[in-house]
């Protein structure tokens, strides 16, 4: 199974449905809420979304490939390639 990371706000309903969809599938994940962690791990995220040119939550890796916003079929899409 692809590594799945989830970088969040904990307040996003967006974010919180995103989480939703990988617990209801019981697939495995890294959630990571911007708001809730320290400064050195929320540059780190910064820096990554600048790459992507990105800048809104959330965004979720899944193996080598990004999805941007709450976007299921590209989820699966990830999740199945």
């Amino acid at each position: 199974m692809k590594q799945v990371t989830i970088y969040a706000l904990s307040t996003c309903p967006w974010c919180m449905k995103t989480k939703r969809f990988f617990e209801s599938r019981n697939i495995p994940c890294e959630v990571i809420e911007y708001d809730l962690a320290d400064t050195e791990t929320q540059h780190r995220i910064m820096c990554e979304m600048d790459k992507l040119g990105e800048s809104g939550f959330p965004v979720v890796k899944i193996g080598d490939e990004v999805v941007c916003g709450y976007n299921p079929e590209q989820f699966e899409k990830a999740l199945e390639s």
